[in-house]
């Protein structure tokens, strides 16, 4: 024992005498130098004492549905760490094909007695989906939060990004450099951020270039999710000779960037491209993409705030926290180019 002081005093740069008070807990020593002996313990390997360990409020649950995307790690990642400040243990969740569902999720994670869960773009953001399944765990009751997944009906906090802003913002963007011939690019129209962010593309290119309705039809390509969507999706708008593409996410953003060289075109010299998120690395990417940040930080933060809130009984707001995307300007917009036909057909007059 006398050996592991030594070591430990050593480590912490403090006396003997101090790593006793603070192994047994005793008074007189600063907080500072408390967490550098608690550290040195760490550092070093030896087991806290029972007293000295930290105990968890709780457990709770966070259940995203997939990590290919880089967005739901980042998401994730805050929201770990802001529940770790509060005490809490997170417990991560995460869905791919065919394997478990979020039902089966939230199954074990009620058998593990969670003070409440997060779920992360969830079935909820699924509009054909049975919502009764949140209504049902509102109903034990159990705390929780719905991240970019808004539904009716459901008496719980939401906290999402303004994908309406988002798809008027794109388009505003390339307006200004001149382009007219604009197409969306998105995942299922059953998703409640498809059908917001298409609704704000259709506005902005009505109120900006008087395209009719009958018109933008054409212009809206709808697939499956990710890069592969997204180069299809982008392919067929192309070849109808779109120069400016608004994506629903930096996946799909980056497909259409392959689906653009794939012709022989340059981006963002013959086609500008646009995505959504702002994931991590897609600053790097070849050229580095202009897309709408999600602020990812302020909306996790948001989100765990509201779920203690309703932990401890204060009950948080059963609304919906809209969040403001920034657009951020990279090298992959530019002006339009010259040989642009006619913008797309506007109502007769």
């Amino acid at each position: 024992m006398r050996a592991r002081m030594a070591d430990i005093a050593r480590q912490a740069q403090v006396s003997e005498a101090t790593v006793s008070r603070v192994i047994n807990d005793r008074p007189g020593v600063s907080h500072e130098t408390r967490q550098a002996v608690l550290t040195a313990l760490d550092v070093l390997g030896y087991e806290r004492p029972e007293r000295l360990r930290k105990r968890s409020a709780g457990l709770v649950g966070l259940v995203v549905p997939e990590l290919d995307n880089p967005i739901f790690p980042a998401f994730a990642q805050v929201i770990e760490s802001t529940l770790a400040q509060q005490g809490f243990t997170p417990v991560l969740c995460t869905q791919s094909p065919g394997g478990v569902t979020e039902d089966e999720y939230v199954e074990m994670l009620l058998d593990r007695q969670v003070s409440g869960i997060i779920f992360v773009a969830g079935l909820s953001a699924d509009t054909t989906a049975d919502h009764a399944r949140y209504q049902r765990l509102l109903d034990r009751p159990l705390p929780i939060v719905l991240m970019n997944g808004y539904a009716e009906g459901i008496e719980a906090p939401f906290v999402s990004c303004d994908e309406r802003l988002a798809g008027d913002l794109a388009v505003t963007h390339l307006v200004a450099l001149g382009h007219k011939r604009i197409g969306m690019i998105s995942g299922p129209n059953r998703f409640i951020a498809v059908q917001r962010k298409l609704a704000g593309y259709r506005q902005a290119m009505k109120r900006e270039l008087g395209t009719a309705d009958a018109h933008l039809d054409d212009y809206v390509s709808l697939t499956l999710f990710g890069v592969e969507g997204g180069e299809v999706a982008a392919d067929r708008l192309l070849a109808m000779g779109a120069t400016g593409l608004v994506c629903g996410s930096d996946l799909m953003a980056l497909g259409a960037i392959r689906a653009a060289r794939r012709r022989g075109l340059s981006v963002p010299g013959d086609v500008s491209v646009i995505g959504f998120d702002d994931s991590p690395l897609i600053a790097f990417t070849d050229p580095p993409l202009t897309t709408l940040r999600q602020p990812v930080t302020a909306m996790a933060v948001a989100a765990v705030r509201s779920l203690m809130d309703e932990i401890n009984g204060h009950g948080a707001p059963h609304s919906e926290y809209l969040f403001r995307p920034e657009l951020v300007v990279r090298d992959s917009t530019a002006k339009a180019p010259r040989h642009q036909d006619r913008p797309i057909a506007t109502p007769a007059a």
